[in-house]
Protein backbone atom coordinates (compact mmCIF):
# COMPACT_ATOMS: atom_id res chain seq x y z
CA UNK A 1 0.00 0.00 0.00
CA UNK A 2 1.17 3.52 -0.86
CA UNK A 3 3.05 4.90 2.18
CA UNK A 4 4.91 7.97 0.90
CA UNK A 5 2.41 10.33 2.55
CA UNK A 6 3.17 8.80 5.92
CA UNK A 7 6.80 9.78 5.42
CA UNK A 8 5.59 13.37 5.22
CA UNK A 9 3.56 12.85 8.39
CA UNK A 10 6.67 11.44 10.06
CA UNK A 11 8.61 14.55 9.10
CA UNK A 12 5.81 16.67 10.56
CA UNK A 13 6.15 14.77 13.85
CA UNK A 14 2.72 15.56 15.25
CA UNK A 15 -0.73 14.95 13.84
CA UNK A 16 -3.59 17.12 15.08
CA UNK A 17 -6.67 14.88 15.47
CA UNK A 18 -9.81 16.96 15.18
CA UNK A 19 -13.57 16.74 15.16
CA UNK A 20 -14.90 19.77 13.29
CA UNK A 21 -18.64 20.33 13.49
CA UNK A 22 -18.70 23.71 11.75
CA UNK A 23 -17.18 24.02 8.29
CA UNK A 24 -16.42 27.71 8.81
CA UNK A 25 -13.91 26.72 11.51
CA UNK A 26 -11.88 24.58 9.12
CA UNK A 27 -9.64 27.13 7.43
CA UNK A 28 -8.97 29.34 10.50
CA UNK A 29 -8.06 26.19 12.40
CA UNK A 30 -5.68 24.99 9.69
CA UNK A 31 -4.08 28.43 9.52
CA UNK A 32 -3.58 28.50 13.29
CA UNK A 33 -1.95 25.07 13.29
CA UNK A 34 0.34 26.03 10.41
CA UNK A 35 1.28 29.30 12.09
CA UNK A 36 2.32 27.28 15.15
CA UNK A 37 4.36 24.85 13.06
CA UNK A 38 2.00 21.85 12.85
CA UNK A 39 1.42 20.80 9.24
CA UNK A 40 -0.46 17.51 9.50
CA UNK A 41 -4.03 16.95 10.62
CA UNK A 42 -6.66 14.23 10.74
CA UNK A 43 -10.33 15.13 10.45
CA UNK A 44 -12.47 12.48 12.11
CA UNK A 45 -15.67 11.32 10.44
CA UNK A 46 -17.68 11.91 13.58
CA UNK A 47 -19.52 14.90 12.15
CA UNK A 48 -21.17 15.75 8.85
CA UNK A 49 -18.81 18.71 8.52
CA UNK A 50 -15.66 16.58 8.19
CA UNK A 51 -15.57 16.06 4.43
CA UNK A 52 -16.66 19.60 3.49
CA UNK A 53 -14.01 20.85 5.94
CA UNK A 54 -11.43 18.67 4.18
CA UNK A 55 -12.26 20.28 0.84
CA UNK A 56 -12.11 23.78 2.33
CA UNK A 57 -8.70 23.18 3.92
CA UNK A 58 -7.24 21.62 0.77
CA UNK A 59 -8.38 24.62 -1.28
CA UNK A 60 -7.17 27.30 1.15
CA UNK A 61 -4.04 25.72 2.66
CA UNK A 62 -2.54 23.21 0.21
CA UNK A 63 0.62 23.00 2.33
CA UNK A 64 -1.35 21.26 5.10
CA UNK A 65 -1.29 17.44 4.99
CA UNK A 66 -4.93 16.54 5.60
CA UNK A 67 -6.17 13.03 6.25
CA UNK A 68 -9.43 11.53 7.41
CA UNK A 69 -9.94 9.40 10.51
CA UNK A 70 -12.62 7.19 12.07
CA UNK A 71 -13.00 5.50 8.69
CA UNK A 72 -15.34 2.58 9.41
CA UNK A 73 -16.84 1.51 6.07
CA UNK A 74 -15.74 0.95 2.47
CA UNK A 75 -18.12 3.71 1.45
CA UNK A 76 -16.27 6.16 3.70
CA UNK A 77 -12.98 5.11 2.12
CA UNK A 78 -14.33 6.02 -1.30
CA UNK A 79 -15.91 9.28 -0.16
CA UNK A 80 -12.76 10.48 1.62
CA UNK A 81 -10.54 9.60 -1.33
CA UNK A 82 -12.85 11.43 -3.73
CA UNK A 83 -12.70 14.55 -1.53
CA UNK A 84 -8.90 14.47 -1.64
CA UNK A 85 -7.84 12.95 1.67
CA UNK A 86 -4.05 12.48 1.74
CA UNK A 87 -4.35 9.45 4.03
CA UNK A 88 -6.93 7.48 6.01
CA UNK A 89 -6.95 6.23 9.60
CA UNK A 90 -9.26 3.88 11.48
CA UNK A 91 -9.59 3.14 15.22
CA UNK A 92 -9.49 -0.61 14.58
CA UNK A 93 -8.77 -3.09 11.83
CA UNK A 94 -11.67 -3.96 9.53
CA UNK A 95 -10.62 -6.20 6.61
CA UNK A 96 -13.42 -4.87 4.37
CA UNK A 97 -12.24 -1.31 4.90
CA UNK A 98 -8.61 -2.24 4.25
CA UNK A 99 -9.58 -4.08 1.08
CA UNK A 100 -11.36 -0.98 -0.18
CA UNK A 101 -8.34 1.19 0.59
CA UNK A 102 -5.95 -1.25 -1.07
CA UNK A 103 -8.00 -1.26 -4.27
CA UNK A 104 -7.56 2.49 -4.73
CA UNK A 105 -4.04 2.58 -3.20
CA UNK A 106 -4.82 5.25 -0.62
CA UNK A 107 -2.38 5.39 2.34
CA UNK A 108 -4.13 3.78 5.31
CA UNK A 109 -3.12 3.42 8.96
CA UNK A 110 -5.39 0.90 10.69
CA UNK A 111 -5.69 0.85 14.45
CA UNK A 112 -3.82 -1.93 16.24
CA UNK A 113 -3.86 -3.09 19.86
CA UNK A 114 -2.43 -6.62 19.66
CA UNK A 115 0.16 -8.67 17.79
CA UNK A 116 -2.66 -10.29 15.85
CA UNK A 117 -3.77 -6.84 14.68
CA UNK A 118 -0.25 -6.14 13.44
CA UNK A 119 -0.20 -9.37 11.45
CA UNK A 120 -3.61 -8.64 9.94
CA UNK A 121 -2.39 -5.18 8.89
CA UNK A 122 0.66 -6.72 7.26
CA UNK A 123 -1.62 -8.84 5.09
CA UNK A 124 -2.75 -5.60 3.44
CA UNK A 125 0.73 -4.11 3.11
CA UNK A 126 0.28 -1.53 5.87
CA UNK A 127 3.60 -0.35 7.32
CA UNK A 128 2.37 2.63 9.35
CA UNK A 129 -0.07 1.64 12.09
CA UNK A 130 -2.19 3.56 14.57
CA UNK A 131 -1.48 2.47 18.15
CA UNK A 132 -4.76 3.08 19.97
CA UNK A 133 -5.64 3.77 22.74
CA UNK A 134 -1.96 4.14 23.52
CA UNK A 135 -1.84 5.06 27.19
CA UNK A 136 -4.71 2.79 28.26
CA UNK A 137 -3.05 -0.18 26.53
CA UNK A 138 0.18 0.36 28.44
CA UNK A 139 1.99 3.11 26.61
CA UNK A 140 5.45 2.57 25.18
CA UNK A 141 6.36 -0.54 27.25
CA UNK A 142 3.40 -2.45 25.82
CA UNK A 143 4.07 -1.25 22.28
CA UNK A 144 7.71 -2.33 22.48
CA UNK A 145 6.59 -5.79 23.62
CA UNK A 146 4.05 -6.46 20.86
CA UNK A 147 6.17 -4.79 18.16
CA UNK A 148 9.35 -6.75 18.94
CA UNK A 149 8.63 -9.82 16.75
CA UNK A 150 8.13 -7.54 13.74
CA UNK A 151 11.11 -5.22 14.26
CA UNK A 152 12.85 -6.51 11.12
CA UNK A 153 9.91 -5.41 8.95
CA UNK A 154 10.39 -1.68 9.47
CA UNK A 155 6.92 -0.98 10.87
CA UNK A 156 6.19 2.42 12.40
CA UNK A 157 3.44 3.49 14.75
CA UNK A 158 1.34 6.59 15.37
CA UNK A 159 0.14 6.55 18.98
CA UNK A 160 -3.14 8.20 19.87
CA UNK A 161 -5.12 8.15 23.08
CA UNK A 162 -3.69 9.76 26.20
CA UNK A 163 -0.76 11.36 24.42
CA UNK A 164 -0.33 15.05 25.23
CA UNK A 165 2.25 17.78 25.49
CA UNK A 166 3.57 16.45 28.80
CA UNK A 167 4.55 13.04 27.38
CA UNK A 168 5.08 14.02 23.74
CA UNK A 169 8.88 14.10 23.98
CA UNK A 170 8.97 10.60 25.50
CA UNK A 171 6.96 9.16 22.62
CA UNK A 172 8.92 11.01 19.95
CA UNK A 173 12.19 9.68 21.36
CA UNK A 174 11.09 6.08 20.73
CA UNK A 175 12.41 4.70 17.39
CA UNK A 176 9.17 2.80 16.80
CA UNK A 177 7.19 6.03 16.63
CA UNK A 178 6.58 7.72 13.30
CA UNK A 179 4.54 10.65 14.58
CA UNK A 180 2.28 11.36 17.53
CA UNK A 181 -1.41 12.16 17.18
CA UNK A 182 -3.79 13.80 19.55
CA UNK A 183 -6.66 16.16 20.13
CA UNK A 184 -4.86 18.27 22.73
CA UNK A 185 -3.64 20.58 19.95
CA UNK A 186 -7.15 21.91 19.34
CA UNK A 187 -9.61 21.00 22.13
CA UNK A 188 -13.31 21.25 21.32
CA UNK A 189 -13.76 24.19 23.63
CA UNK A 190 -11.21 26.26 21.71
CA UNK A 191 -12.89 25.34 18.42
CA UNK A 192 -16.31 26.35 19.70
CA UNK A 193 -14.89 29.64 21.00
CA UNK A 194 -12.87 30.28 17.85
CA UNK A 195 -9.77 30.84 19.98
CA UNK A 196 -7.25 30.42 17.18
CA UNK A 197 -4.51 32.20 19.11
CA UNK A 198 -4.57 29.52 21.79
CA UNK A 199 -4.55 26.80 19.15
CA UNK A 200 -1.50 28.42 17.60
CA UNK A 201 0.24 28.48 21.00
CA UNK A 202 -0.47 24.78 21.58
CA UNK A 203 0.77 23.95 18.10
CA UNK A 204 3.94 25.96 18.64
CA UNK A 205 4.73 24.11 21.87
CA UNK A 206 4.31 20.77 20.10
CA UNK A 207 6.39 21.88 17.12
CA UNK A 208 9.22 22.96 19.43
CA UNK A 209 9.19 19.50 20.99
CA UNK A 210 9.39 17.91 17.55
CA UNK A 211 12.46 20.02 16.73
CA UNK A 212 14.25 18.47 19.71
CA UNK A 213 13.53 14.93 18.50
Amino acid sequence: MNNHVFQQVKQAGVLAVLMIDRVEHAVPLANALLAGGVRAMELTLRSDAALPALEAIRAATPEMIVGVGTVLTPEQVQAAQERGAAFLVSPGLNPRVLEAAAKIDVPFAPGIATASDIEAALEFGCKTLKYFPAELLGGLPYLRAIAAPYAHLGLEYIPLGGVKQSNLAEYLAEPLISAVGGSWLAPNQLLHEGDWGQVEDLARAAAETVKQR
